[in-house]
């Protein structure tokens, strides 16, 4: 059984178990989960995260119900299937988009500008693509 790693935002105002149910999809497109991968058990995952029980097992039946992973009695749940390539896109575009709104949310929060934000991003990106390093550019030069 793998380790998830799933980061919970209790302040993002998106439920927790459609946090859970992201992070899940984002594992399994990204190939971080494979076909039949054991998932950690209800209990054990709650017990991880600081949640309740039913918030993943609400998380694992909307898994279940589209088809990407399966919970059987007595031997566990299981990726059932990464999905196919046009799936893995839109599951990755939405992704992406949440990933922003959270950004835009906690920049607004800060009482940041667009334009600030637009010039942060670029620079950012910009060293990425440089460098092929995503570690805080500004602590390199500290």
């Amino acid at each position: 059984m793998l380790p998830l790693n799933l980061e919970i935002d209790f302040r993002s105002g998106i439920p927790i178990y459609l946090q859970v149910v992201e992070g899940i999809k984002e594992r399994i497109v990204s190939g971080q989960l494979t076909p039949d991968a054991q998932l950690p058990t209800v209990r054990s995952m709650a017990l991880d995260l600081r949640v309740n029980f039913n918030t993943i097992a609400r998380a694992y039946r909307i898994l279940d119900e589209v088809g990407l992973i399966s919970t059987q009695q007595g031997r566990g749940t299981y990726v059932l299937q990464v999905p196919p390539p046009e799936v893995s896109k839109r599951i990755r575009q939405k992704a992406l988009e949440a990933l922003t709104r959270r950004y835009l949310e906690d920049a607004d929060r800060l009482g940041a500008h667009p334009e600030d934000l637009n010039q942060v991003l670029k620079d950012q990106v910009t060293h990425w693509q440089q460098t092929g390093d995503l570690s805080d550019k500004e602590s390199e030069s500290e």
